[in-house]
C-alpha cells in the first residue's frame, strides 16, 4: 500500500519546476546517470525512500526526463518484483543506467553489490520486460563484485559495460545489448585515489564503487565519483589525474553537511554533453544532512589544453539558470553554435567565435526587469558587432553596439522581462568573451 500511494504522489506531482540544485529536491534521487536521447535528457537513478532512512534503504529505481535540464518529469519506475528479482520487499536497488540502441531502450540496475541485470522497452514510459530472467553480470564474473555498472560507447559505435568496486571491470557488449561479446577485462589504473585512499597509501581500497566512463576529444575519463584518469583507449590503461572537486568548488553553504571522509566521499555521478555544453551530474547530502537520503546536483564541466578536467561550482544556482544580479561567466552558456571554449592564462576559461553563425543562449535569466545595460569582458581586444535577442539568435533585438575594447558597456533601450532567455550573437571576427554583467 505504501509503494502506491508512493506513486499516486509521483504521478499526481511529477512535473517539477526548481531552477536551481538539487534538480529534484527532497525526493531522494541519486546515483544519477544522465543521457541525451532523441533530443531529450533521461535521468536514470537510484531513489532513497526517505530523509529518516537509518541505511540505504532504496525500494525502486527511476527514469525522469528533462527538455532543458530544469524541469523533470518521471517517466516510470522500475519495481524489483517486476525483474528476475522478484522479491517485492527487495530494497537494495542500487546504480543503474539507460541507454537507446536501434529503436530499444536498455535500462540496466544493480541488484545490490551481487547482480545486474537488464530490462528492455519500446518507450521510456515502458513496459519494460526482463528478456533475459536472470542477471546479466552474476557474482562469481571477476574478483570485484558485479554491480555499479556504466555504459560506454567507443568511437567505432560498440558499447561496453563497466563496473566493480575498488578494482574495475570492462566488458564489449553483443549488438543484442543483452550479452557479453567478450571475458570482463580488470582495467588498470596507475596511482589511483579515492575518499578512502586521499594519500595513495591504502592499497585495499584504492578507489571507490561507482564507475563510469565517457568520451571527450581523443580521451578516455574513467571517473569513481569526482575521481578520474584518462586513458587513449576504452581498455586502458588509465591515468590518474585528481578530483573535480576540492574545497574552493563550494559556494558557502553547500560544502557541509557532508560523507564520513569528507566531502570527495559519495559523489556517485555520470558525465553528458548537450547543445555543446559539458556537465558531471553527482550526488550531494549538503541540503538533506543525511548520507542515505541524497540529492542530484548538475554543474558544468570545462576541459583544459591538455584534456584534463578543471575544478567544478558546486552551488544551488546549478545549470540552465542564470542570475542577472551576479557576473555570468560567458563558458557557462545554456547552448552554443560555432563557438570554442579556450582556457585562459589565469586558469579560467573564455569562448571565442569560429564563424559568422557563432552566438550564445543563456536559459532562465532572472532578476532582468530593471536591467538598463549590458557589461561585456573580452580576453582579446574585439573587432566586430555584438547583438542581445530575445530567446535565440533571430529573436527580437534587445540591444546592439560595435565592439572594440576589452571591457563594453551596450545600452538595452527594451523594457526587459525579469525571467527569459537571452541571446549574445557575434558578428565581426577575434570575438573572445571572458564574462558578462548587466546594470
Amino acid at each position: 500500500m505504501k509503494r502506491f500511494l508512493d506513486l499516486v504522489f509521483i504521478l499526481i506531482f511529477s512535473q517539477l519546476a526548481f531552477a536551481k540544485n538539487p534538480i529534484i529536491p527532497n525526493r531522494g534521487a541519486n546515483d544519477p546517470h544522465i543521457r541525451i536521447i532523441d533530443g531529450k535528457a533521461y535521468l536514470s537513478a537510484s531513489h532513497d525512500t526517505s530523509i529518516d532512512n537509518p541505511r540505504f534503504i532504496m525500494e525502486d529505481w527511476w527514469l525522469w526526463s528533462s527538455d532543458d535540464l530544469v524541469n523533470w518529469t518521471l517517466e516510470s519506475t522500475l519495481q524489483p518484483e517486476d525483474t528476475y528479482i522478484g522479491d517485492p520487499d527487495f530494497d537494495r536497488c542500487w546504480a543503474t543506467d539507460i541507454v537507446k540502441r536501434k529503436g530499444k531502450f536498455y535500462w540496466y540496475f544493480s541488484e545490490g553489490n551481487e547482480h545486474t541485470g537488464v530490462v528492455v522497452s519500446d518507450s521510456p514510459e515502458g513496459p519494460w520486460q526482463d528478456v533475459l530472467g536472470k542477471p546479466l553480470l552474476t557474482a562469481d564474473m571477476t574478483p570485484t563484485h558485479e554491480y555499479d555498472l556504466g555504459i560506454v560507447q567507443d568511437q567505432a559505435g560498440e558499447y561496453y559495460i563497466v563496473f566493480g568496486v575498488w578494482d574495475y571491470y570492462i566488458a564489449k557488449l553483443n549488438e543484442d545489448m543483452i550479452s557479453l561479446a567478450e571475458k570482463p577485462r580488470k582495467i588498470e589504473i596507475s596511482n589511483p585515489r579515492g575518499p578512502y585512499n586521499l594519500d595513495g597509501t591504502n592499497q585495499e581500497k584504492p578507489t571507490d564503487d561507482k564507475p563510469f566512463m565517457h568520451y571527450h576529444n581523443g580521451h578516455y575519463y574513467l571517473s569513481w565519483g569526482c575521481f578520474y584518469a584518462m586513458a587513449d583507449n576504452v581498455y586502458g590503461p588509465f591515468d590518474y589525474k585528481g578530483s573535480i572537486i576540492e574545497q574552493e568548488s563550494f559556494v558557502p553553504g553547500f560544502d557541509a553537511p557532508t560523507w564520513p571522509t569528507g566531502f570527495r566521499q559519495g559523489r556517485h555521478g555520470s558525465f553528458f554533453q548537450w547543445h555543446n555544453q559539458w556537465y558531471f551530474a553527482y550526488c550531494d547530502i549538503s541540503q538533506t544532512g543525511n548520507r542515505y537520503f541524497r540529492d542530484t546536483f548538475i554543474s558544468y564541466i570545462h576541459y583544459k589544453k591538455n584534456g584534463e578536467m578543471a575544478l567544478i561550482r558546486v552551488d544551488g544556482v546549478g545549470v540552465a539558470n542564470y542570475d542577472a544580479n551576479a557576473k555570468i561567466e560567458a563558458e557557462d552558456y545554456y547552448q552554443a553554435v560555432s563557438i570554442k571554449k579556450t582556457e585562459s592564462a589565469d586558469g579560467g576559461f573564455c569562448i571565442a567565435q569560429t564563424d559568422k553563425k557563432a552566438h550564445l543562449i543563456f536559459s532562465n535569466v532572472a532578476g532582468l526587469s530593471e536591467k538598463k545595460s549590458l557589461n561585456l569582458i573580452f580576453a582579446e581586444t574585439p573587432a566586430g558587432v555584438l547583438e542581445l535577442r530575445q530567446n535565440n539568435a533571430q529573436g527580437t533585438l534587445l540591444a546592439k553596439a560595435k565592439c572594440n575594447d576589452l571591457r563594453q558597456r551596450i545600452a538595452i533601450n527594451t523594457l526587459l522581462d525579469d525571467e527569459q532567455d537571452l541571446c549574445l550573437v557575434f558578428k565581426g571576427k577575434n570575438m573572445v568573451l571572458d564574462a558578462f554583467s548587466f546594470e
